[in-house]
């Protein structure tokens, strides 16, 4: 297979987000809430991420026939990683955002090229703003370059998180980092949406995020778009690879150590 060319695919990728974003917008008007399902405790889905999954699936089997599918809603059918490319695909990450007619989720697609992500594309649709990453490439918003900030003062820094939904376990060490964080920068913020939070820190809008439990259809997207902006993405307490490893740091590089330094104090 010859190679495509990353930088027009990650355009192809963005226009086809944001077509499928128009959709999401448009059943967002009219969404009746009795239509959710249950995954799991707290873990909700809609028709709605069923449909725009589909609607991603298809038009990324045109972009690149032969590549493999990570999916949150299983459309393409089991999981496959391919030996060259993979696509990992949150169709709609802020789910209970969006059931509950609050306005924070958003599309987010990544690509691995062997074990590298290569592309990474988060679509914010309320905002209907577009985030873009490619490999070596540079990151951007609605075709803008974008950078992490240069704060390396946490007492000056605004961290966002996630909070847990179904893994209750080690909530109390989650608290506690929370406090710490809460009295040592300019406050947290929970938006609701893990792809949104990490296209945050690669725009400069926060200088860290930190969540556990994550799914890699959660960061794919994200992970790259921080790299490319600047930043550093790891896991809590290692450089360990965030992608598959269910939790996931990422600031500004500045503040990197300072951020893990606060978790090791109560993460064990």
């Amino acid at each position: 297979m010859t190679s495509p060319d990353l930088t027009q695919l990650s355009h192809d990728v963005a226009a086809l987000c944001r077509r499928t974003a128009e959709f999401i917008r448009q059943e967002a008007a009219t969404f009746d809430r009795a239509k959710i399902e249950h995954k799991g405790l707290h873990d909700l889905v809609s028709y709605v991420d069923q449909e725009t999954e589909r609607r991603l699936v298809a038009g990324l089997r045109e972009l690149l026939p032969t590549a493999g599918f990570i999916t949150e809603e299983g459309t393409a059918g089991p999981d496959s990683q391919a030996e060259e490319f993979t696509w990992i695909i949150d169709p709609l990450d802020g789910t209970t955002n969006f059931v509950h007619g609050l306005p924070v989720y958003s599309i987010s697609v990544g690509l691995l090229h062997g074990t590298e992500l290569a592309v990474g594309v988060v679509h914010e649709v309320s905002r209907d703003e577009s985030f873009r990453a490619v490999r070596g490439g540079g990151a951007f918003c609605n075709d803008q370059p974008i950078r992490v900030t240069d704060i390396s003062d946490l007492h000056s820094s605004l961290i966002a998180t996630g909070f847990p939904y179904k893994d209750f376990g080690k909530m109390e060490p989650f608290l506690q980092i929370l406090g710490a964080f809460m009295s040592r920068s300019h406050g947290v913020r929970r938006l609701g949406s893990a792809a949104v939070d990490l296209a945050y820190v690669a725009a400069g809008r926060c200088e860290a995020f930190f969540e556990f439990n994550l799914n890699s259809y959660d960061v794919a997207a994200g992970i790259l778009l921080v790299r490319e902006a600047g930043g550093h993405v790891t896991q809590f307490l290692t450089d360990g690879d965030p992608l598959f490893g269910r939790e996931v740091v990422a600031s500004n590089g500045h503040l990197h150590a300072q951020v893990q330094a606060v978790i090791g104090e109560f993460w064990k």
